[in-house]
């Protein structure tokens, strides 16, 4: 009989189709080999449902709290009288605390493995005797710090807030937990820079990609004209800093790549775009495709893949599907943060709107695109299986009858 473990991550880790739906899909995959699970997780996408009985089957247990974003979004504001984070209160369910307050009283899981800061309210100040490791995967604190930086007035205000408020529960995690992990060891070296009395407890923990899927050789019917230099952006669209990043490329970028390739074209590729990404399909040659069901026919006719993004914080799983579909993928200096790739043979890096132009140009025109393609893919391959990136974590969580 396995040991149980209590889950908790801020949205159903199914499907896999965005960066922190992967990857807490992965570790959940990954612990269930030793553990019977109880998940409890937050939904604020009705389209998940149909995923639910899917994301139950691989558990003991299972607490699905549902939440309808534009009420979280005005109910949220109660942290301004509690002196909470909004983006905790956002995840605030009762039935769900209810939930977790049974599994830990009766069940008595021998770890508590959180996924995101914004969960972890939910076993502070509970008495827990196991051991509780918590996922952080980047430093939110920082992203608050960064937004506040390029906002005004009251949004300005709401990003500082957030700034001092995440910053400290990430205190209080580093006091109370026994681990605090993240996506690169950019993010945990700086982590344990900020907070050094914690840096025994922090661990560096890579994503890595799923080779036999994102396989370049695979049969990708092509869904937009392959005759002309195609550009792909995937991502979450609705997340900042992915929408920050097309607005640039959109906007500042392309239109120096079409000076020189008018047939250009670029395909934004993610569901739940917001207003003003959806605006950029006004922009002759950009294309805005919202929700797709998959996203290797978009990369695998692709010219390059594209991450230009401005904010930043961990791995891209863009970058590493893109690699691993044998693609040149351009990127800026902090979406290549984690990855270990060679700037100039397995991806390009470029920092400035003329010099990213000028490599989506060159990719285009030149000779160079199948060779890096070539070169990262061998890299995907070499360094980022999952299962090896994921076994960091067994010297904290794998039992000790496992390992006998």
């Amino acid at each position: 009989m396995k040991p149980a473990l209590l889950f908790l991550s801020q949205r159903l880790p199914y499907p896999p189709t965005k960066g922190e739906k992967i990857r807490a899909l992965r570790i959940f995959r990954y612990l269930a080999q030793w553990y019977d699970i109880h998940l409890g997780c937050l939904m604020d996408n009705v389209a998940d449902m149909d995923y639910v009985a899917t994301m139950r089957a691989l558990c003991a247990d299972m607490h699905v709290a549902v939440i309808t974003p534009k009420v979280a979004k005005v109910t949220c504001l109660r942290g301004l009288l509690t002196g909470e984070a909004l983006s905790v209160t956002y995840f605030q369910d009762r039935a769900l605390n209810a939930w977790v307050q049974t599994v830990l009283r009766e069940v008595k899981p021998a770890v508590i493995f959180v996924y995101s800061s914004n969960m972890v309210p939910y076993i502070l100040d509970t008495p827990f005797t196991g051991r509780r490791v918590v996922d952080l995967v980047d430093i939110d604190s920082e992203k608050w710090r960064a937004y506040a930086d390029g906002a005004r007035g009251l949004m300005k205000w709401i990003y500082r807030r957030e700034w001092r408020k995440i910053t400290a529960l990430e205190h209080r995690i580093a006091r109370e937990c026994d681990v605090a992990s993240f996506v690169s060891d950019a993010e945990a070296d700086l982590f344990r820079q900020l907070l050094p009395g914690s840096a025994e407890r922090v661990l560096s923990v890579s994503n890595g990609v799923d080779i036999d899927y994102f396989d370049p050789s695979g049969d990708y019917p092509p869904l937009y004209d392959t005759t002309r230099p195609n550009f792909v952006f995937t991502g979450t669209m609705d997340y900042p800093p992915n929408a920050d990043a097309v607005v640039w490329f959109a906007t500042r970028i392309f239109p120096l790549i079409r000076a020189d390739l008018p047939a250009a074209q670029f395909h934004i590729v993610g569901h739940s775009p917001t207003d003003e990404v959806r605006r950029l399909a006004t922009i002759d040659g950009v294309h805005v495709t919202g929700r797709v069901t998959d996203v290797r026919p978009y990369v695998a006719h692709a010219t390059a893949s594209v991450a230009p993004l401005r904010i930043a914080r961990g791995i891209q799983n863009k970058v590493l599907e893109a690699m691993a579909m044998a693609k040149p993928v351009v990127v800026t200096s902090g979406a290549l943060e984690g990855i270990d790739a060679q700037p100039g043979t397995e991806v390009i890096v470029a920092d400035t709107v003329a010099a990213f132009a000028s490599a989506c140009v060159g990719l285009a025109t030149g000779p160079e695109a199948l060779t890096i393609g070539k070169a990262a893919r061998a890299r995907a391959i070499g360094s980022y299986d999952w299962s090896v990136r994921l076994s960091q974590f067994d010297k904290f969580l794998r039992p000790a009858e496992a390992s006998a």
